[in-house]
C-alpha cells in the first residue's frame, strides 16, 4: 500500500474521530467541525485532554502523506 494512501486514511480517521467527539460535546461543535475544519482545531485546543489522541492520529496521517512527496514513482 502506498505511504500517501495510508496517510490519507489515517488523517480521515483522525478527523472523523474529532467530529464524533465534538458531537458528543454539543451539536454546534459537531456541526462546526463537520462543515468548517478550522473549528476542529479550535475544538482540539479547548478540549485537549479529550481530543489529543485523534489529533495525533490526524497529524501522523498528514505527515505520512506529505513525506511521500519527492519519492520516485514505482
Amino acid at each position: 500500500m502506498n505511504l500517501a494512501l495510508i496517510g490519507v486514511l489515517l488523517a480521515i480517521i483522525g478527523n472523523l474521530w474529532i467530529v464524533v467527539l465534538a458531537f458528543r460535546t454539543g451539536l454546534l461543535w459537531g456541526l462546526g467541525c463537520l462543515f468548517a475544519p478550522p473549528v476542529g482545531l479550535v475544538y482540539c485546543a479547548l478540549n485537549f485532554r479529550e481530543a489529543w489522541k485523534p489529533l495525533v492520529v490526524a497529524i501522523i496521517g498528514l505527515a505520512m502523506f506529505f513525506a511521500n512527496f519527492g519519492q520516485p514513482v514505482a
